[in-house]
């Protein structure tokens, strides 16, 4: 234990020795959280969904409803003005989409394959975001209408309706138990060709502050761990790595003391790092501390892991300080560290499920930005888990001395 702990120890100081560590130690990562998380107030109420303005024609129970999915949807934030204004508004940039529902949007209008006029702007952030939402909203309309519109039809077939505004009445009631059926269900249900499915998980509210937070913590974190394989390369190439064994230090007491050093130095910057998003950005990052613990565990042995497999194949110090850069900006923009991922299509999303910090970022972004514990973050660490594990193995199992 001696032998590791001072091989933790040494290596400390070699990655302290300057001053100019702190800068990417801990100071560049809170700047870069600040400004990407949107400065103070994480904490407030403010609604923070994509605003979608809508001018509602129809003033109709079918209309209603769809306005009533889309603020259920927990992805747009609706805003129903009048024609003029809601113009005004969206030729200002005020908000990324102007979703218009004609005026014959109703039973009759939805049956003959009526359609809605949605107007976005390609240059906006959220222009997805919203797209998403009204796409899986119309969606949940078409399907609960479509079981509205049959029950209405097997009603009339038993006995036809006295007059139209008592078929009307049937449908809005059927319409109204249908939606509820819909919003409640689970799994897959299909429309039109479109493909709708519900989870029972907390739906998404993007949180600047928590995206800001979690994203800077899976950079700054990485990156240095990822430099593990420059410490083995460094000392390889200058043949301390060899004068190492000289001394009563096996490889297994070696590899313990300069990848756990590492690995608890990164939990001391995530540490540092969450602490200024609870205290600094009133993010909730203490709903659960023993999926915190887990999340953090995780990430940091997939990260150290990462870089011990990576300083088995550099060939120079200098190599592997550039390829671990390079690996964890990349990784990082791909992994949604810098942006929501979900407002990319799903098909990309699920390939970069092959990137370590796509399941960093889903259970941190599970913590802080959706409020989940333990339960909910365990697939993303097991994930993480299993990536250390492989590169721990490809790692220790090419391991070099000189």
């Amino acid at each position: 234990m001696k032998q590791i702990l001072a091989i933790a120890w040494k290596d400390a100081l070699v990655r302290f020795s300057s001053r100019t560590e702190l800068l990417f130690f801990i100071i560049l990562p809170i700047v870069f959280t600040f400004i990407i998380g949107g400065g103070f107030g994480g904490s407030t109420n403010q609604d923070e969904r994509a605003r979608l303005l809508i001018v509602d024609n129809a003033h109709s129970a079918l209309s209603q409803q769809l306005i009533d999915a889309l603020d259920k949807s927990g992805s747009v934030r609706p805003d129903i003005l009048a024609q003029a204004e809601a113009e005004t508004e969206f030729n200002a940039n005020r908000a990324p989409a102007l979703l218009t529902i004609p005026a014959k949007f109703d039973q009759s209008g939805v049956a003959q394959g009526l359609s809605i006029d949605l107007r976005t702007k390609p240059n906006n952030l959220n222009t997805p975001i919203v797209e998403r939402g009204v796409s899986m909203a119309v969606s949940t309309i078409s399907v609960a209408s479509s079981a509205a519109q049959l029950s209405v039809n097997e009603a009339e077939r038993i006995k036809p309706f006295a007059n139209a505004a008592d078929r009307r009445a049937y449908f809005d009631h059927a319409l109204t138990q249908a939606q509820t059926a819909v919003g409640s269900g689970q799994g897959s249900t299909s429309t039109s060709g479109a493909e709708i499915t519900r989870t029972a998980t907390a739906p998404y509210r993007y949180n600047p502050a928590a995206q800001g937070s979690a994203g800077q913590l899976v950079t700054w974190v990485f990156i240095p761990l990822l430099g593990i394989g420059s410490m083995f390369a460094y000392e390889r190439q200058s043949g301390t790595l060899r004068r190492l064994f000289v001394m009563p230090v096996s490889k297994a007491q070696l590899l313990l003391g300069t990848i756990g050093g590492q690995f608890f130095i990164s939990l001391v910057q995530m540490t540092l790092l969450i602490g200024f998003g609870i205290l600094v950005m009133g993010l909730n990052w203490g709903n659960d501390l023993a999926g915190l613990a887990v999340m953090m565990i995780a990430t940091g042995l997939c990260g150290a892991a990462m870089g011990t497999m990576l300083g088995a194949f550099v060939k120079s110090a200098s190599q592997a300080n550039g390829l671990s850069i390079m690996l964890g900006m990349v990784m990082a923009l791909l992994g949604g560290c810098w942006y929501p991922q979900e407002i990319i299509p799903e098909g990309v999303r699920t390939v970069l499920q092959i990137i370590p910090t796509t399941w960093a970022m889903r259970g941190l972004s599970d913590l802080a930005a959706r409020g989940l514990g333990l339960g909910a973050i365990l697939p993303s660490a097991a994930v993480l888990i299993g990536f250390a594990i492989v590169f721990f193995g490809v790692g220790i199992a090419r391991f070099r001395y000189e």
